[in-house]
């Protein structure tokens, strides 16, 4: 009998516990894109909403305000919960499938998080997203490149790009970073250029007074 009471237990332990992680699976595939969000995975929403005739802007892979409208007019013509977020039932809605959008998000982070632990991985972590929203603020520029990897990869921005280090192990910190600058965190108040102390993004830049200080990291607007 009392082998009984223990299997029967160890049975409803199994049980509690497979339960437990379907709902932690369930709740990590969990993607949500709002207002300040960035990368690819936006693109596709924007190019999806573009040739639906709900969106008549530049794709440019940010969650602004028009896309945030064009969400919620895509929304309400679908009969769903109209709040402006790409969340899990408008993305399949949409014909996005979760994993397509998580590859897509995964790719933009890993992408912005080389650049990050290039330029800045020994830094502060602050200063780390700081660099990492300044590659975002400049897709939001007219004199940038419109994708991520265009202004990353973009001639010339980035001496990482050219002497190696952009090539090296990633900073773990730097992961972090860059999907805190992806979500739309920006310790550098906006700036679109930075000067540390033995790299630069905008040189140019440096004749203004910085925007804001960071350590060793002067960041302009």
């Amino acid at each position: 009998m009392r082998n009984k009471k223990t299997l029967t237990l160890a049975l409803a332990l199994v049980f509690a516990l497979n339960i437990l992680l379907i709902s932690v699976f369930q709740r990590a595939e969990a993607v949500t894109y709002q207002r300040g969000s960035a990368g690819s995975a936006v693109s596709q929403i924007q190019l999806r909403l573009k040739n639906w005739g709900y969106y008549g802007f530049s794709v440019n892979g940010l969650y602004n305000s028009r896309t945030e409208t064009a969400v919620r007019a895509f929304q309400q013509r679908n009969s769903l919960r109209v709040n402006g977020l790409a969340d899990s039932a408008t993305l399949a809605k949409m014909g996005l499938p979760s994993s397509d959008i998580a590859a897509s998000a995964d790719a933009d982070v890993k992408l912005l998080a080389r650049l990050i632990s290039a330029q800045a991985g020994d830094e502060p972590y602050r200063v780390q997203v700081a660099v990492g929203a300044v590659i975002l603020n400049r897709l939001k520029h007219p004199s940038f490149p419109e994708t991520l990897p265009g202004v990353i990869y973009q001639p010339g921005a980035f001496p990482c790009v050219r002497d190696g280090r952009f090539d090296r192990p990633l900073a773990e910190s730097a992961v972090r970073a860059a999907r805190d600058a992806l979500l739309g965190v920006d310790p550098s108040g906006g700036a679109l250029c930075y000067l540390g102390p033995d790299n630069a993004a905008g040189q140019a830049m440096s004749s203004k007074s910085p925007t804001i200080e960071l350590g060793r990291y002067r960041f302009f607007t």
